[in-house]
């Protein structure tokens, strides 16, 4: 059984194959250099933690593996004559080339279900059967297709005992001043526990408010597979506050479909004619981004959080994204690269066109062209001012009527709060004006 990102033993079609198929399993996870290189260290010390959670789950005898994953895996099988390799399948753009490649080489992989509820590719127009390109409709398609119910957990593994030599799991530890939530399947169990008694009845309206515990925090354990979202989807019903949360579940999925559909977007624009927009060079601009100096409180309590948590609020990545591309007029993948950098959570899929659909170069069918106010967004999402508090401690002096707008009182600026480095009226007309550029028909949406 070769674990990727789905590092649990429940609802886990592919282990069940396993157990199935042989007589003893022998569990590995390999550990990819390229992968590694390209990953932050909060990313790589919680893939460390989850990985001796799934260790303890499987009575140490997890194998972890530096090197090929051909090389590996030829090894293993040669050692313990197994036949088969067992997987999840994958669909971006890397594990997909990573599975194929393997199986070039000979090794028999055996696929069984996916990450998703529904695996890419399956949820087509009925009308000439090709892909979605717009969200609504695809939900649509996806709620009538449905998906399997959970699989069942085994109660029984038989499994080889590894040598030593075979436990080489990373010592890679988390920053001291990095706060992470905890990983493993029992983490994300209890997390989802907990997020049903206390905020998915009200998720409809608590999920925007950044300065509320109102999401599921579930993002990082359905990146690493620590609970699969078929495992969600079984306790949902038909209140607009579970349905509200299915449909956040079905923005990944959506995401991950139109990536694969799509590969080049990984890093390339879906929209092309956006690759034509002027766009400034990096400076000291993104930098200030980058450390949440912006002099605009809400961006800045998010890019803050970022770095602390390894995580961010679903309102305010679209905030600080908007705040990039469109006020700083820096190209898209500037930001994503970043958040790839400091998101436990990242994901492909959901973090290309999470930014590209802010960008306005992605799948969003609206005829406007959304420029996020980043002032009215905190007063909106945060409206005590509690979020920017609790990661601007510069601002913790101020009142709620202050703290969105510190440059309009005496008090403002005493603790050191940096002055704004651009002025937001001004870039967005700038941003506006580029646009007309490449685009004559897509005008502000003032909603925002």
């Amino acid at each position: 059984m070769w674990f990727r990102r789905d590092l649990r033993l429940g609802d886990n079609p592919a282990l069940l194959a396993a157990i199935d198929a042989g007589d003893e399993i022998v569990p590995v996870f390999i550990l990819d250099p390229k992968l590694i290189s390209a990953t932050g260290s909060k990313r790589l010390a919680y893939l460390a933690q989850s990985l001796h959670a799934l260790d303890e789950s499987l009575d140490s005898s997890l194998h972890v593996m530096v090197g090929d994953q051909v090389d590996v895996l030829k090894e293993l099988m040669s050692r313990y004559a197994a036949t088969s390799v067992h997987i999840s399948a994958e669909y971006e753009p890397y594990g997909a080339a990573r599975d194929a490649r393997v199986e070039a080489a000979g090794i028999p992989l055996v696929r069984t279900g996916s990450p998703y509820a529904v695996a890419p590719g399956r949820v087509l127009k009925p009308s000439d059967a090709t892909p979605y390109k717009v969200y609504t409709p695809f939900y649509r398609a996806w709620c009538l297709h449905g998906w399997r119910k959970p699989a069942d957990t085994p109660t029984k593994i038989k499994l080889v005992t590894p040598s030593p030599t075979d436990r080489n799991f990373p010592e890679w530890k988390m920053p001291a001043d990095a706060i992470v939530t905890a990983a493993g399947e029992k983490a994300a169990l209890e997390r989802w526990k907990t997020f049903q008694k206390s905020a998915l009845q009200n998720y409809d309206v608590a999920r925007n408010m950044a300065g509320i515990d109102g999401t599921s925090k579930l993002s990082a354990h359905l990146k690493w597979g620590e609970i699969h979202p078929r495992t969600l989807l079984v306790n949902l019903g038909d209140s607009k506050a579970h349905d509200t949360f299915r449909k956040e579940i079905a923005w990944r999925e959506f995401y991950a479909d139109v990536l694969f559909n799509n590969p080049h977007t990984e890093k390339d624009y879906y929209s092309a004619k956006f690759s034509e927009m002027r766009y400034d060079k990096p400076d000291s601009k993104f930098d200030a981004w980058k450390q949440g100096l912006t002099g605009y409180p809400f961006v800045d309590a998010a890019m803050r959080q970022l770095v602390r948590e390894g995580w961010m609020h679903n309102r305010t990545r679209m905030v600080v994204a908007s705040f990039l591309v469109k006020d700083l007029h820096l190209e898209w993948q500037l930001g994503a690269d970043y958040f790839q950098e400091h998101l436990v959570d990242f994901d492909v899929a959901s973090n290309a066109h999470g930014w590209q659909w802010t960008a306005g170069s992605g799948t969003d069918a609206s005829p406007y062209y959304r420029v996020f106010n980043p002032i009215e967004q905190g007063k909106r999402f945060d409206e005590n001012g509690d979020y920017i508090r609790k990661y601007v401690p510069e601002l913790a002096h101020l009142s709620a009527a202050e703290i969105h707008e510190p440059w309009l009182f005496l008090d403002g600026y005493s603790h050191g709060y940096p002055q704004r480095i651009v002025d937001h009226a001004t870039e967005r007309l700038e941003s506006l004006a580029r646009l007309q550029e490449i685009k004559a028909d897509k005008p502000l949406d003032p909603r925002v």
